[in-house]
């Protein structure tokens, strides 16, 4: 779309001039501003971006919020840890020591000490950076019963059963309760070693 032509009355004259549909910067300044094609005025002229000082915020294309622009103690609670092993998207995942460096592993009811700490939205690669989530929603997942209580598998590293694990030895904790057919609300309870 072509930028709209205005008159303005400049220093005692009529002047046409041509409106700017973005802005390159302060060259700009004191100019007319018009709407792009979809009726709004483009992020470069209202200083908008999803993160950074003194900008207009804007979402990020899922429509939330870029944690980065949040002031500290506000927002999700992540910490990025590098991953011990591959983890999936909606891993429960347990926080360990491995020689003072805190790494991040897939949470197992099997065996006292795995207990999950938190989750992971992502997978992640062996020994890339995961982002842990300690508190949120776990979307994504198949076949949930809602208002279930979910507890960490004996059966499967990393996930959530509707089903408390029972053999001696194992790891009772329950994850959350599931929210939606897709969705568990997460929420981690003290474990219980069974004997």
């Amino acid at each position: 779309m072509p930028a709209p032509k205005f008159l303005a009355y400049i220093a005692g004259r009529t002047r046409e001039v041509i409106a700017i549909l973005a802005s390159s910067g302060a060259a700009d300044g004191e100019k007319i501003v018009a709407t792009n094609a979809d009726g709004v005025l483009d992020d470069s002229i209202i200083g908008a971006a999803t993160s950074g000082a003194d900008k207009v915020l804007k979402t990020l294309p899922d429509g939330t919020i870029d944690p980065s622009t949040l002031p500290t103690g506000i927002g999700a609670d992540v910490k990025n840890l590098p991953a011990s092993e591959v983890l999936a998207a909606n891993d429960l995942v347990n926080v360990w020591n491995d020689a003072g460096t805190a790494k991040v592993r897939k949470a197992d009811a099997t065996a006292e000490g795995k207990e999950a700490h938190g989750f992971v939205k992502a997978g992640a690669a062996l020994n890339a950076t995961a982002a842990v989530h300690f508190e949120g929603r776990m979307s994504g997942l198949t076949d949930l019963t809602p208002g279930a209580r979910m507890y960490l598998s004996a059966s499967t590293a990393g996930a959530s059963t509707a089903t408390a694990p029972s053999a001696p030895g194992n790891v009772v904790q329950l994850t959350g309760h599931a929210v939606s057919p897709t969705e568990i609300d997460f929420e981690k309870s003290n474990p219980i070693t069974l004997a």
